[in-house]
This record gives structure tokens, sequence and C-alpha cells, in this order.
């Protein structure tokens, strides 16, 4: 039976809080848990106050980092902050006491944000419909190469090969092999672009498409994207747009202008939703007016001012998840681009792009930089000066964690060297990134005259250099 809350008013007019009692019936706790499972005696707990157990919480999220507390340089699965804002309108009753088995007329609120959040993402990019499935970047690769897969057998072409930058990441061949394909690496040149040679090299009528993140993994806009498009069409292969990196184009570049037929979006990145943990996520595809037979079903569609979920699409690849997407991370998409409108979401790119070359032009000198080429949304250093000294990249990353910031990604990609990848985001301030630039220019003194403090780091975190050989090869994930 419901409860609520009755305010009782007094003769005098004086309110007061009346809690009214529970109807449910008392019952012996053996209705809940078994007789043999129940505890003999008391167990011995201590007794508390609520301040105790407050600050032992709030005590305990101070061990660990994140992006409220200080800078999360994260880059790839950028770590940017999330206006609260979100999370508010996101747990609202309203949107999120709903469920996907309920009558569509009693969810149209939710299919409307749906359909609201297709419309501008098909607006931001040019394509012409999106899905909402997929639950992360991956799961959209892994959709896109499906709906790459049913174009070519409805046209009976039974290609076998996708192509790839060798920046690519990692989770881009693994998406090519689970779609059925073979994945073909494609080398970059000095200046850190797709070696054009190389591609038209290993062009043939079995390639299905390319696969390329715009901007790279290394930062840099791939400025030969029409000649590569033009290729890659030639031999009637579709382009694919990596978008894990759309932070850096949004109302700069539409995907569409760039000639790619299929791309992914990550919301949780792009479009600020919490990524800590490795999720929550969502991936949308994107995709050109001859792929929209494809999309999973269902599509949300609109007739007479109402929402409804549309099944019927004879050549789609299927469902990518139970139920529509991750409808969480989709709301709070919703709340982000409309909070900040066309002008506010150019000047996410513009301030992502200003603030990763602000970094890249502030530690070139102490740290070396393999490719010279201005960047947009990220920056890539490598650690091999420091090397000289014997400083690893991952005794940086260590030592970073004792100045109270969070280490950027390292080791990737795979073609920079002792690879340092730093995306500062739009979301920092000059006073926060020049804080970030004399830590780490204050570690590139440490490795060079006193390297022991720095192979040694962490000092001051709850828990030391870890032994990431015995990690590894006795994996324990139980307390």
């Amino acid at each position: 039976m419901e409860r609520k809350l009755l305010i009782e008013r007094s003769a005098e007019g004086k309110q007061s809080l009346v809690l009214p009692s529970c109807d449910v019936p008392e019952r012996p706790i053996e209705n809940y848990i078994p007789k043999n499972l129940l505890r003999s005696q008391e167990c011995g707990l201590p007794e508390i106050s609520e301040p105790e157990v407050v600050r032992h919480f709030v005590n305990l999220s101070t061990l660990n980092h994140h992006v409220d507390k200080d800078f999360y340089p994260l880059g790839s699965c950028t770590m940017k902050y999330n206006p609260k804002i979100n999370d508010a309108v996101a747990g609202n009753p309203c949107l999120a006491e709903v469920h996907p088995f309920q009558e569509e007329s009693t969810i149209q609120s939710a299919l409307k944000i749906y359909h609201d959040v297709e419309q501008y993402l098909c607006a931001i990019t040019g394509m012409k419909r999106f899905t909402l499935q997929p639950a992360a970047g991956s799961h959209g690769e892994l959709c896109g190469v499906m709906i790459m897969r049913a174009y070519h057998m409805a046209k009976g072409n039974h290609k076998t090969t996708v192509l790839i930058p060798d920046s690519a990441h990692g989770t881009n061949p693994s998406s090519v092999h689970l779609g059925g394909y073979n994945a073909v690496t494609v080398k970059s040149t000095q200046e850190g672009l797709v070696d054009l040679d190389d591609l038209k090299a290993k062009l043939s009528d079995d390639v299905a498409g390319f696969m390329l993140t715009n901007p790279n993994t290394l930062g840099i806009f791939e400025k030969n994207v029409l000649e590569i498009s033009e290729l890659v069409h030639s031999v009637d292969g579709l382009m694919y747009m990596d978008g894990a990196n759309m932070n850096a184009l949004l109302g700069v570049v539409k995907t569409e202008a760039m000639n790619f037929d299929i791309t992914h979006i990550n919301l949780h990145k792009t479009f600020s939703t919490p990524h800590g943990g490795g999720g929550p996520g969502s991936g949308p595809i994107g995709v050109v007016e001859k792929l929209v037979p494809y999309l999973p079903v269902p599509i949300i569609e609109k007739k007479n001012d109402t929402y409804f979920l549309d099944w019927d699409q004879s050549e789609s690849i299927g469902k990518m998840m139970g139920f529509w997407g991750n409808y969480s991370v989709i709301v709070r998409t919703w709340v982000y681009i409309r909070m900040l409108g066309e002008k506010g979401l150019k000047d996410v790119s513009k301030y992502a792009i200003i603030n990763a070359n602000y970094i890249r032009a502030s530690l070139k000198d102490v740290y070396d930089l393999p490719f010279q080429s201005p960047t947009m949304h990220e920056c890539v250093f490598s650690g091999d000066r420091q090397k000289e000294h014997g400083v690893r990249t991952l005794d940086i990353a260590k030592r970073m964690l004792d100045y109270g910031v969070h280490a950027p990604t390292i080791y990737f990609p795979l073609i920079v060297h002792e690879a340092l990848m730093i995306e500062p985001t739009e979301t920092e301030s000059k006073e926060s990134l020049d804080h970030f630039i004399g830590i780490m220019r204050a570690i590139a003194d440490e490795s060079k005259n006193n390297p022991g403090i720095v192979t040694s780091a962490p000092q001051e975190t709850p828990v030391k250099r870890l032994d990431e050989v015995k990690a590894n090869r006795e994996l324990n994930v139980r307390w």
C-alpha cells in the first residue's frame, strides 16, 4: 500500500508532519530467509553515530580520483566534467521510473527524447538516420560492420576485407573480425596521416570498407579524407568513421561532408555522461540514406504527434541490444544538447582544440613530440627523452598521482614509442591547464635530476606501486 506524507494543521494554525503507519502485516523473518542461515546470536557490530558513518564514506571517496576532485586528462575515453543538471533530469521519476514493457501510449516522453536525440545527431553529422541501440563505441562499431555486411550481401558482393589505419583504436580490428571480415592495416606517414600509396596498394574489389578515426588517435585531422573516400568508394567500399573524437568536430565539419557512409558517436564522451569504471556508455550509429533499411529494429517514428516503435523493417540486421538502448545516457545527451544549443556545441570543439594545442605548445620542449602537425582535441607525446635517465612513461604516469592529477592514457597509440596521450577536454580552465603543465614540467625535471623519486612513485597514494607482472599472472578479482 502506498504511504503518503501528510501535513496536519493544529487549531493554532501550526503545521506538523505526520508519518502514517505502515499497513503491511509483520511476518516472521523465516518467511524471507531460510532458518538455517539465520544467526543464533547478535553479530556484535559496533554502534556508531550518523556523523561517523558519513565521515567514513566521505573520507573513503577522497582516496579515489575523480573528475570532481581534480584534473583527469585521460585521452581516448575522455573524463570531462559532466554538468550536474544531467543527473538531476535523468533521475527525475517521470523519466527514470518508466519500463520498456509499458504500452507506447504511456512512454511518449521517453520516445520523444529518443526521437529528439536522433534528430539532433542527424543535424550535427549530416547522416540520414541513427539507431540509439548500441551500448558502447565498440558495440556501435560492430553494428556498423554488420550494416556494411548486410549492404554488400544484398548486392551479391562477397567481400572479405576491411582496411584499418595502424593508429586505429584497438576495438576496430576486433569489431571487423566479429563482423565476419579480415582486418588489413594501412600504414601512417611521418605526419601521422594515412599513407595514400599504401592505401592504394591494398585496395581491391575484396575491400568492403575503410574504418577511419577522424581526428585520429594522434589528435590529427585527416586532411586527405576526401581523397581517401573517393578511393574506397571506387571499389564499392563503404567509409566508416570511428566517431570517438567527435568532440573536436561539433559545428566545425559534418561527417557527411567528409563522404563517410557510417559513423558511430560516443554519447558518453562527446555529449557528457560520467564514464568512470568503463561505463555506462552509448554508441549510436548513423548512416546515409542507402543504408537506412539495414538499421537495427525497432526505429522510432512519429505520426500525428504520436511516437511509436516501428518493427516493420524487412532488411534490418535485427536488434543490437535488449530494449532500445542505454536510456539514462540518452536522456543526459538530450539535456546537454538542449542546454548548449548550436553555438554552445561549436564552443565545445573550439575550446577542446585550444586546450589541447596549449598543452602541446607548453610541453614540447621537455617531452618529445613525434608528430609536428597541430592537433585537434588531444596531443600525444613520447617519454623517450626521459627513458634516457631510466624513467619510463609508466613511471611518469605513476608520479602524476603524487601530484594529485590522474594519469593520461599511456602506451597508445601503438605507433608512438613510450606514448603519453593527453586530452584536456573543453571543460578545463587555463588555470587548471597551467597547474597540470607545471606538474608535467616538474616531473620532467625530476626524471633528469632525481629519477629515483619517479621510478618509485607513487609515494602519496593509499596503495603504492603494485607488482603488475604478479597481478597479471595471479589474477584475483575477489577480496
